[in-house]
């Protein structure tokens, strides 16, 4: 198509999700619920880790990049998609699509960083305790989430960029309640090879690469376990790993089951559900998993509070 096509490109139409007329106060009222449990319990995690100083280790450094992480990625989808339930025109601006789609990946590869380097420290801590205070000490962790953040700006600038260069056809419906970039693609009319490419690459340095990093450290964790003769022992590493381990498995089953266990029956359905799941069922649920199984957490919650 001619360039000057993509100028005509002025809105976006977001689908949403399927959800009846009739059930559009109920599920608003859940979302809303959801997403403002996920934005005060992230904030009461930010807020319990600067107050603490028991709370000044490395471990909770990462955590609260972690959830700070967590109420931008919420609030890059969820607050559109609220206004869009009450809103008979669904539409979005070219420009806020492009930035929400930028948003959303730096949030996803941002937030794929910080649990692998969360995951680092746990193997430092059970696997090399004696060293662990030299291998994390304040200027890896910073140099840690600075390489995560650079990094995962980079991919998503990059997958940006390369979408504000194709051109679009006459529709311009997403079938999703957000910018996301793969049914941006199926609505392009230009040549999207370069972007596929890049997409595949980008998703292996984001995604496989540090699943692949937590996979290693946990085994090696498993096996200094196995090595613990005290009951005991083993029980205290369990419950140091079981929190990071639950948003491990919520995070990356979701994007497992939406990116690599593919059905041909009720697809798009399937991409709405397990998109809900790592952009608001996870966030909101970090808090509590933090919270809940943590004697540190409820020690500085406590402490809070009274």
């Amino acid at each position: 198509m001619r360039k000057e096509n993509q100028s005509s490109v002025s809105e976006f139409l977001l689908l949403g999700l399927p959800i009846l007329p009739e059930q559009q106060a109920m599920f608003f009222t859940l979302f809303l619920g959801m997403y403002l449990t996920t934005v005060l319990g992230n904030l009461l995690i930010i807020l319990l880790i600067r107050l603490d100083s028991r709370l000044h280790t490395p471990m909770y450094f990462f955590l609260s990049h972690l959830a700070f992480t967590d109420v931008s990625f919420s609030s890059v989808t969820v607050p559109k998609m609220l206004m869009n339930m009450h809103a008979k025109y669904k539409s979005i601006s070219y420009a806020g699509c492009i930035s929400q789609t930028y948003f959303f990946i730096f949030c996803a590869d941002l937030d794929s960083f910080l649990i692998t380097s969360m995951a680092y420290d746990r193997y430092v801590a059970i696997c090399h305790p004696l060293h662990y205070t030299i291998v994390m000490s304040q200027s890896i962790c910073v140099m840690l989430v600075a390489g995560s953040w650079v990094i995962a700006c980079a991919c998503a600038l990059l997958h940006t960029l390369l979408l504000a260069q194709l051109s679009f056809c006459a529709d311009h419906t997403v079938p999703h309640f957000f910018c996301d970039l793969a049914a941006l693609l199926k609505l392009s009319c230009s040549d999207t090879s370069l972007n596929q490419l890049v997409i595949f690459t980008a998703g292996l340095t984001a995604i496989m690469l540090p699943f692949l990093c937590i996979v290693v450290s946990y085994g090696h964790i498993g096996a200094t376990i196995l090595r613990v003769p005290s009951t005991k022992g083993i029980c205290k590493a369990l419950s140091t790993c079981g929190s990071h381990l639950s948003v491990v498995t919520l995070y990356y089953g979701a994007i497992i089951g939406l990116y690599f266990l593919p059905s041909s029956n009720n697809t798009n359905n399937k991409n709405l559900i397990a998109s809900l799941m790592y952009t608001v069922v996870t966030p909101m649920l970090n808090p509590f998993i933090y919270s809940l199984r943590n004697k540190d957490m409820k020690g500085a919650l406590r402490k809070l509070l009274s």
